[in-house]
């Protein structure tokens, strides 16, 4: 069936005699990963390149978002499932803003919530339709994700410890590979109750686990200077 379905995919981009496989090229494979997730297992092919994560400076695109407000004194806790998992998500984002609000007294809690059908928010946690997820990592001390492979990417790159709770399709690959690399920890989507998230968040921000962090973030970016913001909590 495999052989039909690629004999299927040559014809229709019109190359129906040539060999190999062609979903992957023959002169190589760029991924976006290295080796402080991947760890020692071997790869495809010796023609896959690990280049780290490919991360755009990101701005606040126009958005309204309250920055400025972030309580300085306080760490910095996104909570983002993303747009396509907004309607999914409603259980799970009721449930972290009411660890966010538990912690209020040490964590200023932000959660994106496109769906924007949560009520009775606590006024110590920020719910916003819209985060300029890009612009946010260098100020943040924790992500509650998905697992998706941009938002960890991101994370990693700033130095932000991971809670990943995978929905579908490669998250709990994703998932898997941040804890074994010690950079986060998994909780379970349908499952997980307010008491989890709060000791999941309190578990990636024990300053015991800072400088493995650390080093993890140093290897997965290639030893390239990361950009930090100001006014990260304690």
């Amino acid at each position: 069936m495999a052989d039909r379905a690629a004999g299927r995919l040559r014809a229709r981009i019109g190359a129906p005699g040539c060999g190999g496989d062609p979903r992957f090229s023959p002169y190589g494979t760029i991924a976006f990963t290295g080796r402080a997730l991947l760890g020692d297992k071997p790869l495809p092919h010796d023609r896959v390149r690990l280049v780290g994560p490919a991360v755009a400076p990101g701005g606040t695109g126009g958005s309204d978002f309250p920055r400025a407000s972030l309580a300085p004194d306080r760490a910095k806790v996104l909570v983002s499932l993303g747009t396509a998992n907004a309607d999914a998500g409603g259980p799970f984002l009721a449930a972290a803003v009411e660890a966010l609000n538990k912690l209020a007294d040490r964590v200023q809690g932000t959660v994106a919530h496109p769906g924007r059908l949560l009520t009775g928010v606590p006024p110590g946690v920020l719910v916003r339709g819209y985060v300029p997820q890009r612009a946010l990592p260098p100020h943040l001390d924790a992500v509650v994700c998905y697992a998706g492979h941009n938002t960890v990417c991101e994370s990693l790159w700033h130095g932000a410890p991971l809670v990943l709770a995978p929905i579908r399709d490669d998250q709990p690959i994703v998932a898997r590979l941040v804890v074994d690399a010690g950079a986060g920890v998994r909780v379970r989507f349908q499952r997980v109750d307010a008491a989890g998230l709060r000791a999941a968040v309190e578990t990636v921000r024990d300053p015991a686990a800072a400088g493995h962090l650390e080093e993890i973030a140093e290897r997965y970016v290639g030893g390239r200077a990361r950009t930090r913001g100001p006014g990260r909590g304690g």
